[in-house]
């Protein structure tokens, strides 16, 4: 199996790559981000969807510090086990960790085609959207969150 989890660099590389050895096909670069706490089945049907509107998927992971900035006592699993698991994902073709608190400086280096975030988020407000010509809102499926998960887990040991 290929190593999925590359630096920005590495992934410039590939991008680079992919893009120049197009011969009459161009290869539709998706991109979606996110902290990917205890990877759960609503990140599974998120990130196949994603997958499903390009040819190659590409993860931006919230690193450990950036994790922590946005929200408090996380993350529950640290960031190299949280983008190994991704990058098992069959879905998934590339992923990589990033330090700021948005993926805005990742985006406007790799200028994916597509841009896509969970239903949470309202199109106009995803970080990176006046840089991708196609931007995604998918739909958030209900019941399912990594906050949820952890409720649960608190609930049934107090």
């Amino acid at each position: 199996m290929k190593d999925k989890v590359l630096s920005l660099y590495e992934l410039l590389r590939i991008v680079g790559e992919i893009r120049a050895g197009g011969k009459g096909h161009r290869s539709k670069i998706v991109f979606t981000n996110g902290c990917f706490d205890i990877i759960h089945a609503g990140h599974i049907k998120y990130l196949q969807e994603a997958r499903a509107l390009g040819d190659i998927l590409i993860v931006a992971v919230n690193s450990d510090d950036s994790v922590r900035r946005l929200k408090p006592r996380r993350p529950i699993v640290p960031q190299a086990e949280r983008a190994l698991v991704l990058s098992a994902l069959e879905a998934v073709d590339y992923v990589l960790i990033f330090n700021e608190d948005t993926p805005l400086e990742t985006i406007s280096a790799l200028r994916p085609d597509v841009l896509v975030k969970g239903g949470d988020w309202k199109k106009e407000d995803i970080v990176g959207s006046a840089l991708v010509p196609e931007v995604y809102s998918l739909p958030y499926v209900e019941g399912m969150s990594t906050t949820g998960i952890i409720d649960k887990i608190l609930e049934a040991y107090n």
